[in-house]
Parts: structure tokens; C-alpha cells; sequence
């Protein structure tokens, strides 16, 4: 498989580290991950909001590596954020996670969460 970044010169430009588009050629398999939250293998929700994104990619990892997966093969992700004032606590976290990888994102600011979860994401990924 192979993943391009693609972001058009005279197009919007990223305001962090994602590419406005990803073509992703020769995939075999596709994986499309329900949104995860921020509840522990054990059932609890950690209070911060940081800790609950923390545990929303933990979540994210447990499911790419039950699917023969890892974060390289993540192509597009979507946050779901209980407050805009999280955004820039998620993206830090995000990039501390993600490192240098590039993909497509999305965040929308909504108020459907259960109450306890400050964000939800989903995501999709390619091998």
C-alpha cells in the first residue's frame, strides 16, 4: 500500500501537522474504527481532559494491533470534541502520538457525547 499527503498549493492550508488529502493506493485491507472513547478496559473515565485523550488513542492502538495495524496505517481521523477549548490540548496530544505521521483530519465540536466523555475519535486506516 501506498499513502500520499496531498495538499494543494493554491488549496487551504493545514494549520498543523495533516495533509488536506490522502490518496492511498495498492490497499488491501480496510479498517474502520468505530469512534473510541475515553473509558478504560475497565469501564472508568479518566477526569482530566488530557488523560481522556491519552486514553481515546491507547484505545485506538489496542484496536490497530488486534487488526494487524499500527498507527502508520492510520489515513484519516475525525475528533469529536465535547468543547473547542480542547482543540488545542488534542492536537498537542495527537502530535505527540502520531509524531511525524501525516493524514487526513477533521474536528467537529459537538454536544451528543455521553456527558462524561470530552471527545470521542474515529478512524480509518489502510494496509
Amino acid at each position: 500500500m501506498k499513502k500520499r499527503a496531498i495538499t494543494a498549493p493554491d488549496g487551504n492550508q493545514p494549520v498543523s501537522r495533516y495533509a488536506e488529502a490522502m490518496e492511498v493506493t495498492d490497499a488491501k485491507r480496510w479498517l474502520f474504527l468505530s469512534g473510541q472513547t475515553p473509558m478504560r478496559p475497565d469501564g472508568s473515565i479518566p477526569d482530566e481532559f488530557r488523560d481522556q485523550a491519552r486514553q481515546v488513542w491507547s484505545n485506538i492502538q489496542a484496536q490497530l494491533r488486534c487488526s494487524d495495524m499500527t498507527l502508520d496505517n492510520l489515513v484519516k481521523v475525525t475528533v469529536f470534541l465535547s468543547d473547542r477549548r480542547y482543540g488545542p490540548i488534542h492536537r498537542a496530544v495527537r502530535e505527540e502520538i502520531l509524531g511525524d505521521r501525516v493524514l487526513g483530519l477533521t474536528v467537529i465540536i459537538v454536544g451528543a457525547l455521553d456527558e462524561r466523555w470530552l471527545l470521542e475519535v474515529e478512524v480509518i486506516a489502510a494496509a
